[in-house]
């Protein structure tokens, strides 16, 4: 007997623990019908998965009156669904423009600031995105032709910090198929069908000629690749979270690790386990100064590594991205961008807060963009109304002056649920924060003791607990 799709797709929120009973879900809604089908099947299984649906839009502003009709299509249907709705404008033209991204790299990082709000406001826990197979063939295929090393081929993750993909094993036909089974329209987005960008001639042309000449089964085989891939990517991450405090240093100029660290033994395989972390090494440090999406190619990768085990002083590499690889006097390479800044060169703030808190009490940080609403509610009898927020400190136990600031190099806190002390340092690199956003990331200050950073647990000593009566939650927003 064949498995219905809802429990195809219940089966894969469950393996990868996409979503936690009681959590509140917000489903991208493009209108397309990869997010439309997403947002039906979750309907049909949020009582079973326990969670609580929303929607979320954002109108890119490309396309005219087709992206306010896009706009209106999601929120009918989040009318229809009786759920709540979150709408982003955001002008990404301008914004590619002024950062001298393209169109596609700008909407992307824009969805994904948009996604990071929604979960740092406090209006959802996850963000659910239609992701399907074949965008995860596709995907895999673009790495593969580009030069990709493992990394690249692990392809689209199930789970990326707050973004689940739910739809990640199922085909794009199958869910049109389920679409047209309901009756249920959807929006076309007629640049998906605009051959001079890659992806659209690997999905209309490439992959088809493959499917039919070569291997009708391409998409499930490179979806297998990616699932192996990711394993291993898993455990050298794991591994590089361990190694990389104890050897990166970051200064005005950008990353530096000791170049022997990427020099393995010349009597190494090229695929033994010190070349591989090497390599592997490369890759992190070029996506911490740059950006998250950004990926090396191999021969990238290669030539850092020449760098390292014979370069000389002075010695300059250039990369994608921006990126450039600078071998020092002292025999260490410096990782940073073209303009000799990283994009952690933020200028520092520091932005004191009443104590006692007055009622409606928030802090506009411009330097990130950013308004902190901090609020006092009873507790424990209002606990439920942090019960899915961010967690609170309790107000009893904190004393002026009270600052919210950017991190500095050294702070350190033991954050709830753990054993010790940590460098601020150290969590972010566990959390997998970008070195490019770490100056400038926010943290509470307490008569000169760390108690809360933004996405990490507060303090153990003034973290809300059965002695407190009052708690004091810290709300982010978008200014």
């Amino acid at each position: 007997m064949s498995i219905s799709l809802q429990q195809r797709v219940r089966k894969t929120v469950a393996r990868h623990a996409m979503v936690a009973a009681g959590q509140r879900i917000a489903v991208a809604v493009s209108g397309g019908a990869d997010s439309v089908a997403l947002l039906l099947l979750l309907q049909e299984l949020r009582t079973e998965l326990g969670c609580v649906l929303s929607v979320a839009h954002m109108n890119h502003q490309l396309r005219g009156a087709d992206a306010d009709a896009d706009e209106r299509f999601a929120r009918e249907l989040a009318a229809r669904a009786a759920v709540e709705f979150h709408v982003q404008h955001s002008d990404v033209a301008a914004q590619a423009k002024r950062n001298g991204w393209n169109l596609e790299d700008a909407g992307r990082r824009l969805r994904r600031h948009f996604f990071r709000q929604l979960v740092a406001d406090g209006r959802a826990d996850r963000v659910a995105v239609a992701h399907t197979a074949d965008d995860q063939a596709e995907t895999v295929l673009a790495h593969f032709l580009r030069g990709s090393g493992t990394r690249g081929l692990a392809g689209i993750h199930p789970v990326a910090g707050c973004v689940v993909r739910p739809l990640l094993e199922v085909r794009r036909a199958e869910l049109r198929a389920y679409l047209n089974g309901r009756g249920q329209p959807w929006r076309e987005d007629a640049s998906n069908l605009d051959t001079s960008r890659l992806r659209a001639r690997l999905r209309h042309q490439l992959i088809p000629q493959l499917e039919a000449e070569y291997q009708p089964a391409l998409a499930d085989r490179l979806c297998q690749l990616a699932t192996i891939a990711r394993g291993e990517e898993e455990y050298w991450g794991h591994v590089l979270d361990e190694l990389l405090p104890h050897i990166l240093v970051q200064d005005p100029g950008g990353l530096m690790i000791p170049a022997a660290s990427l020099a393995p033994s010349g009597r190494e395989p090229a695929a033994g386990p010190s070349a591989g972390l090497a390599r592997r090494l490369v890759r992190r440090l070029v996506q911490e100064v740059s950006d998250e999406h950004t990926n090396a190619s191999a021969e990238h990768v290669e030539r850092v590594l020449e760098l390292a085990h014979e370069g000389h002083a002075g010695q300059t590499i250039q990369l994608p991205a921006g990126v450039r690889v600078q071998r020092t006097s002292d025999a260490r390479l410096r990782f940073s961008l073209c303009d000799g800044e990283t994009k952690a060169a933020q200028s520092p703030y520091q932005y004191n807060v009443d104590w006692p808190l007055p009622p409606g009490m928030t802090v506009e940080v411009a330097e990130v963009g950013s308004r902190f609403r901090l609020k006092l509610i009873d507790w424990p009898s209002a606990s439920s109304d942090t019960r899915q927020g961010p967690a609170p400190l309790d107000a009893g136990l904190l004393a002026p002056p009270l600052v919210i600031r950017n991190w500095r190099p050294g702070d350190a806190y033991r954050p709830v649920g753990y054993r010790r002390v940590h460098k601020l340092k150290e969590l972010f690199y566990r959390a997998r924060i970008e070195a490019a956003q770490r100056p400038g990331w926010p943290v509470l200050e307490s008569a000169g003791r760390v108690v809360w950073t933004r996405g990490l647990p507060p303090a153990v000593e003034c973290a809300a607990g059965t002695a407190t009566q009052q708690g004091l939650v810290i709300a982010e927003e978008s200014i």
